[in-house]
């Protein structure tokens, strides 16, 4: 199983991005997905997350109102729709997707993460 990311780039403050992420692998059932992020010297942090089968998300407090994540079963694709962008949201994101049913706890755990993508840089200017 691949998961591969698209769509980081460079953007202005106040301006937005569309982060995909498509899953490419037979036989896989996916029970939830989540977009994570890091700073260089920084933990890898969940900013969003969400169920493959019910309608679950978690967004993480700075980008609650901002971002908005969404999948595509057909596609076998998820999404994060990044609005309002912020410097500080200048990070690597990365795609994530476990086997294990969703709740909380898990999705913001990345050692709970059973495949990852290779990232993609988002770089947000002042």
């Amino acid at each position: 199983v691949q998961l591969i990311e698209s769509g980081g780039g460079t953007v202005q403050a106040g301006g937005s991005l569309r982060l995909s992420c498509v899953v490419d692998g037979r036989g896989f059932t996916m029970y939830a997905m989540a977009w994570f992020r890091q700073d260089p010297g920084k933990d890898r942090e969940c900013v969003a997350a969400i169920s493959w089968v019910d309608d679950f998300t978690y967004y993480q407090d700075p980008v609650k109102g901002r971002f908005t994540i969404s999948r595509d079963n057909f596609k076998r694709t998820l999404y994060l729709q990044m609005d309002s962008l912020k410097p500080e949201d200048t990070a690597v994101y990365y795609c994530a997707a476990t086997r294990a049913n969703y709740a909380e706890e898990v999705v913001i755990d990345q050692t709970k993460m059973d495949y990852w993508g290779k990232g993609t840089l988002v770089t947000v200017s002042s």
